[in-house]
């Protein structure tokens, strides 16, 4: 069945390979990702900037090992923004995580395949049960794959984000005493993730959104102003890809809904 179309169109995000590589540090700030030697990964991630998040997988996975960075950036685009079933949302992140082991046997040195592992490994436990991945040791795992990812790229702004939502989705679980003394989640070091990821990508709604999260999970009507400013920052962001778009909408969903 084909995925489901991205819904904001705009020739604004459509690239060739030259506009592509001129606009690619400021798309790619976030995952730091090389620009692609392979021309089928140069018309991969045309796709995938554009919204064409089946087409940019396919062409990814056509082109072997090399092209599992765009392949796994865009299964997961889908499957955490427009994939309506939860049923095949948890399917695509199973496959991305599975992807990841033989990206990271077969790359070692390369972030992506860490970094998009812990990402699917994140967003299928939130949709299940962050308390059950932690008893079955995936929270240990979706750690060190961020400290992996951040250790290959300390630029890696995603990460960065990832690892504060890490620290706050295990607070917000099983609470600061026991977060701390076994799986090293701690507040402070959670803000500090959040704050240099927007160091880096300052342009970042994702960011924005997930720190906005966070500071409610943990804080509460304390921080909700705060939180508040930071959904109606990143909803007020001018989206350069695909991608980005879907995060403004996200914000601006979420301001919505209250």
């Amino acid at each position: 069945m084909a995925w489901t179309a991205f819904p904001h169109p705009d020739d604004a995000y459509v690239h060739d390979a030259v506009s592509l590589k001129a606009a690619w540090s400021r798309l790619h700030v976030g995952d730091a990702e090389p620009f692609p030697v392979k021309a089928v990964l140069v018309d991969a991630w045309i796709a995938f900037h554009g919204g064409q998040f089946e087409q940019a997988m396919r062409l990814g996975l056509s082109a072997g090992i090399d092209g599992y960075s765009v392949a796994h950036k865009a299964t997961c685009t889908h499957a955490n923004y427009l994939e309506p079933s939860e049923k095949k949302q948890l399917a695509l992140f199973e496959e991305v995580a599975e992807r990841c082991e033989r990206h990271q046997a077969e790359q070692p040195d390369k972030p992506a395949g860490y970094y998009w592992q812990a990402y699917a490994m994140g967003r299928y436990f939130q949709r299940i049960s962050i308390v059950k991945a932690l008893t079955h040791g995936i929270g240990t795992k979706v750690r060190n794959c961020l400290d992996r990812t951040i250790a290959l790229a300390p630029g890696h702004a995603d990460a960065h984000t990832a690892l504060g939502a890490y620290h706050a989705e295990i607070i917000g679980s099983v609470g600061a005493m026991i977060g701390g003394l076994t799986y090293g989640a701690r507040k402070d070091e959670c803000y500090r993730a959040f704050q240099q990821a927007l160091a880096l990508n300052p342009a970042s709604a994702a960011a924005r959104i997930e720190y906005a999260n966070a500071l409610m999970l943990l804080e509460g009507r304390k921080k909700m102003d705060q939180a508040a400013r930071l959904l109606k920052d990143a909803a007020a962001l001018a989206p350069q890809d695909a991608k980005e778009r879907l995060e403004v909408e996200a914000a601006r969903a979420q301001l919505d809904n209250g």
